[in-house]
């Protein structure tokens, strides 16, 4: 049987997403009721770290631990993987050790690659061109705070980056709407996007795409690897910040979310993160429920308990 390996957004189907979605449903259940869950008792979770993580570690390492199985951290720095050892090679070895791998890395064709020589399942904890597990989560948050996404109206407001990629692929699967504003020279690249994917419209400013969306996000100007445009994005983005007077365009109930670390005064305002339409809380405490359920999924297959 071919392995499954979860990449970036488009690699499950919708009757896979909504699986895993009621999966983290009841997974979280129980989370909050205490009740013991151990699916992958005596599973071994391997996570390699290219790029430095809060959220991303935390959820899989502790998501790990309370379904039963154990979790190791690898960074690059201390393993031979930032000695030069060829990719390939270090997943033929990490693969015949353990039973799932999260990788943390930079471009999308590393961890393609590792997959392509892995033994077992290879989740995409970020790369510089998806991050398919933080949309899930947002999706899923979104679900849970205003039931289904399909037909509804998003509006990205930033850079075209390894989010907006995520939730453009999300779009076409789960049926919904994404107005993009990016700021000029901060553009979507048609190579990381489907030729058939109609799901989007851009607009040059950020207000209209604001207008009549269900859900707004954004992410920081400045992703990690960038960091020495910081300056010149500063000036590029100015307008850009999700703040109260965008907010009103958008439905009267609409959620905000960010999948953090956040700088208000800058992509987002305080008053806006801080507000009674953020759920931002909501959406980084559900990576830990979504990626359980993920975990569980790609190990075990498809469970009733």
């Amino acid at each position: 049987m071919a392995i499954k390996h979860f990449l970036q957004f488009s690699d499950f189907t919708l009757a896979e997403y909504e699986y895993v979605i009621e999966r983290a449903r009841v997974i979280k259940r129980k989370f909050k009721n205490y009740e013991p869950y151990h699916p992958l008792m005596d599973r071994t979770l391997v996570m390699v770290f290219e790029k430095n993580s809060t959220r991303t570690r935390l959820s899989f390492e502790a998501g790990m631990h309370q379904l039963g199985g154990a979790a190791i951290y690898l960074n690059t720095r201390d393993s031979q993987l930032g000695r030069g050892e060829p990719v390939e090679d270090a997943a033929q070895v990490i693969s015949r050790m353990c039973d799932i791998i999260m990788i943390r890395t930079f471009g999308q064709d590393i961890i393609e690659r590792f997959a392509q020589h892995s033994r077992v399942p290879v989740i995409n904890g970020l790369t510089n061109e998806h991050h398919p597990c933080q949309v899930l989560a947002d999706v899923f948050t979104f679900i849970e705070h205003r039931g289904s996404i399909a037909g509804k109206t998003v509006a990205w407001i930033g850079d075209a980056n390894n989010m907006l990629y995520s939730w453009l692929q999300a779009a076409q699967l789960f049926g919904f709407h994404v107005n993009v504003s990016t700021p000029k020279g901060y553009d979507i690249d048609p190579a990381l996007v489907a030729a058939d994917n109609k799901n989007f419209t851009l607009f040059p400013e950020p207000a209209e795409a604001c207008a009549g969306a269900h859900l707004v996000t954004t992410d920081v100007w400045t992703s990690m690897g960038f960091e020495e445009e910081n300056a010149a994005r500063l000036k590029a983005f100015d307008g850009w910040i999700v703040d109260a007077a965008k907010m009103r365009r958008a439905e009267p109930d609409a959620l905000f979310m960010h999948c953090l670390p956040a700088h208000r005064g800058e992509e987002v305002a305080a008053e806006v993160i801080d507000g009674p339409q953020s759920v931002v809380w909501d959406e980084a405490e559900n990576r830990l429920h979504v990626q359980k359920a993920l975990l569980e999924y790609l190990v075990r297959g498809k469970l009733d308990e």
